[in-house]
C-alpha cells in the first residue's frame, strides 16, 4: 500500500522484498472486513477469498455460545483471505503504479548522514548494496528491525506481546460461514481461533499473552489440547503449521524521524484486543504512501514534515486502538467464571437493535465487580 500510494504521488519507489516470495510463508489468520477494504479502495476478489464470513461466534469457557450476525441486507460482513495471494494482488498494484520490486532483498542497516536517514544497506541475492533514498518507510512487521535501527522506539512490555501458534487443518466440522473466537485459560491471556477458509478447512491457532508464558514451546500445548478438547477439531488433519508474535500496545509513541516512517505492524497499530492488523496496515500504509510523496514533492522530509503521516494515523485510529487496549487490559485477568457471565449476560440480546448502553448495563448486572463503584 505505502508504495502503491507514492509511486501515485509521483515518487520513484523501490519496493524491498526480503522473501522468495511475496505473501510466503504466512504469517496471519486471515480474516478481513469487507468494509474495511472498501474503505481503502479495494474490490474484493474471489481470487485471494477463501470463505465468506457472516458472523461472529464468541464461545466461553464452559462452552456458552454468542453468536453474532454481522450483515445486513445479505451482504456479507468479511473474508477469510488467502493472504498469500491478497498479498500478491497489492504488490501487482504497486508495480502497476511504477513501483520496482526487489525480490530477495532483505535490509540489513540504514544509513544514517547528519542524524538522518538517508538509505538503506541491502543484501540482494547474497551481496550487498546501498540503497540511497530520501525517505524510507518501514514497513516489515512486528520484528521491524528498520524501525528500530533508525532510532524509533519499537519496544514491547511482555504484557503487551501475544505469541501465537496457528494450524491450517482439514476434515473439520465447522460452521463455514462463521469466524469462531474461544474464550478463557485455554490461551491465558488471549484466545483461541477457528478461521474457516472453505470445504472443511480452517486456520486454527491461539495467543497467549507474552507475561503469561512460562515455559518453551507453551503455545503448543495450549493449542494441541484446546484441539483435543473440540470433537470437532480432534479428528482433523494437520496441513500446515505458523508461529510468530503480534504486539497488543496501542501504537508506538512516535512513528517517525527524519526520513524515515513506521507504517502497520512495525508501527504498533495492530488492534490491542483482537490482534487483527490487516485493516490498519492498508491504512497507515497508503497514508505513509501519500505524505512520503507529498513531502518529496516540497523537498521537505524532515521529522517536522513527515509528522504530517503521524498525525493523519492518530487522528483516525489512536482513540480506536486507545479503547481496544484498554479492553484488553481488563480482558486478560478475567476468570473463566467472569467469562461465563458475560456471554450469558448478552448473548439474547438482538445485537442488530442493541445499543452500547445496554450492553454495559447487561454486563454490569451480571458482572458488577467489572466496573467498581461507579
Amino acid at each position: 500500500m505505502a508504495a502503491k500510494h507514492a509511486a501515485d504521488g509521483g515518487a520513484d519507489v523501490i519496493l524491498l522484498e526480503k522473501k522468495a516470495e511475496i505473501g510466503a510463508p504466512l504469517r496471519c489468520a486471515e480474516g478481513v472486513s469487507k468494509r474495511r477494504l472498501l474503505e481503502v479502495g479495494i474490490d474484493p476478489d474471489p481470487r485471494w477469498i477463501s470463505a465468506r464470513i457472516s458472523g461472529t461466534i464468541m464461545r466461553s469457557p464452559s462452552g456458552n455460545i454468542l453468536k453474532v450476525r454481522e450483515c445486513q441486507e445479505g451482504s456479507e460482513v468479511g473474508y477469510v483471505l488467502n493472504r498469500h495471494l491478497f498479498d500478491k494482488f497489492l504488490a501487482e498494484r504497486a508495480a502497476a503504479s511504477g513501483a520496482k520490486i526487489m525480490m530477495r532483498a532483505g535490509c540489513v542497516g540504514v544509513i544514517t548522514e547528519d542524524g538522518k536517514v538517508s538509505g538503506v544497506n541491502v543484501r540482494h541475492m547474497g551481496s550487498e548494496k546501498e540503497i540511497r533514498a530520501r525517505c524510507v518507510i518501514a514497513a516489515d512487521g512486528y520484528e521491524s528491525q528498520t524501525a528500530r535501527w533508525a532510532g524509533l522506539d519499537t519496544d514491547l512490555d511482555p504484557s503487551d506481546i501475544e505469541t501465537c501458534l496457528q494450524y491450517l487443518m482439514s476434515g473439520l466440522e465447522i460452521e463455514e460461514s462463521f469466524c469462531e473466537i474461544v474464550l478463557g485459560s485455554c490461551a491465558p491471556g488471549g484466545y483461541a481461533w477457528i478461521f474457516p477458509k472453505g470445504n472443511g478447512t480452517a486456520n486454527v491457532g491461539l495467543g497467549i499473552q507474552g507475561s503469561k508464558c512460562v515455559s518453551e514451546g507453551e503455545a503448543k500445548v495450549f493449542l494441541d489440547n484446546f484441539i483435543e478438547s473440540d470433537p470437532r477439531l480432534r479428528k482433523g488433519k494437520v496441513l500446515a503449521m505458523v508461529a510468530g508474535a503480534v504486539s497488543t500496545k496501542p501504537g508506538i509513541s512516535c512513528s517517525v524521524g527524519d526520513g524515515i516512517m513506521a507504517a502497520g505492524d512495525a508501527a504498533r497499530v495492530i488492534n490491542p484486543l483482537t490482534g487483527g492488523g490487516i485493516r490498519n496496515a492498508l491504512r497507515t500504509g497508503r497514508m505513509a504512501g501519500e505524505v512520503a510523496a507529498d513531502c518529496i514533492r516540497k523537498g521537505d522530509v524532515s521529522k517536522d514534515s513527515l509528522m504530517e503521516y503521524d498525525r493523519m494515523w492518530r487522528s483516525e485510529i489512536e482513540d480506536e486502538l486507545l479503547r481496544s487496549w484498554r479492553m484488553k487490559e481488563k480482558y486478560v485477568d478475567m476468570s473463566d467464571d467472569i467469562l461465563d457471565k458475560l456471554i450469558l449476560a448478552v448473548r439474547d440480546y438482538d445485537f442488530e437493535r442493541l445499543r452500547g448502553d445496554e450492553l454495559k448495563a447487561a454486563a454490569k448486572a451480571m458482572c458488577p465487580e467489572l466496573f467498581g463503584s461507579k
